[in-house]
């Protein structure tokens, strides 16, 4: 099985698994019920990053690259929870995650935002927050270490801040049902604080994800090689950055 997605989810509304009160998906009942293309996931999460950074990098004035650019975060944050839920090692899963932000790091910074951390230490970062919830038998400890994560990734320049991880924790803790008005309350919340209105569009694979999967059957065949999902953001960073420093 591939620890950054399965190939297979069921939906865990109706399982007795709680976490301080609050049912959750777990490794047996994960969050959604359907067969998701797991390889065609990882690359549409693929393509759209790389749109939504060559639009940053070489067409800035041109909304139409973000606009598509907004389907993949929710796909890598949609992987990470499910490769969260079922890797055979969360250690030598969050291992991995820190190796490509390490190797993310420099080219993001060369090519993207020389004062930023890149997005994939967004998701270790959920990872952790993930890690320690799990180990919490207290909702008000929980509460706190969600409030305490938030407020480090908005004061120092973690890629979506807070936003990021309330998402991983939406993906990880909500029924499939709640998954798309969640993940619309959040995004109102953020348009309302930050003016975020590209980030509306981020809701399209969140809806595809939890109402329309079957749209992926019948492209679930194509596979994408674990190492060509593992090196692709170091890989497209250091392009980017290599053309960044020869303009």
């Amino acid at each position: 099985m591939n620890d950054n997605f399965i190939d297979c989810f069921e939906l865990a509304d109706k399982g007795k698994a709680t976490h301080n009160g609050i049912k959750i998906a777990t490794r047996n009942e994960p969050i959604l019920r359907y067969k998701l293309g797991r390889d065609v996931v990882q690359l549409l999460a693929m393509l759209t990053m790389l749109i939504d950074h060559v639009g940053l990098v070489f067409f800035s004035g041109q909304e139409i690259w973000r606009i598509i650019g907004r389907i993949a975060f929710p796909l890598y944050v949609y992987g990470l929870v499910q490769g969260y839920i079922h890797t055979s090692s969360r250690p030598r899963y969050m291992f991995r995650l820190g190796m490509i932000a390490l190797l993310s790091q420099i080219p993001y910074q060369l090519a993207i935002n020389p004062y930023g951390l890149n997005v994939v230490v967004s998701l270790l970062a959920g990872a952790v927050v993930l890690h320690i919830l799990d180990r919490s038998d207290s909702l008000l400890l929980s509460i706190g270490i969600v409030a305490a994560a938030s407020i480090v990734m908005e004061m120092f320049p973690f890629d979506y801040g807070a936003y990021g991880l309330l998402l991983i924790l939406i993906f990880r803790y909500s029924p499939a049902y709640l998954l798309v008005p969640w993940h619309l309350m959040l995004n109102m919340l953020y348009l309302f604080l930050n003016s975020w209105e590209l980030q509306l569009w981020s809701l399209l694979p969140t809806i595809l994800i939890a109402y329309g999967p079957l749209v992926w059957k019948r492209i679930e065949s194509f596979r994408v090689p674990s190492w060509i999902w593992r090196s692709f953001y170091p890989l497209h960073m250091l392009l980017l950055a290599t053309i960044q420093l020869w303009k």
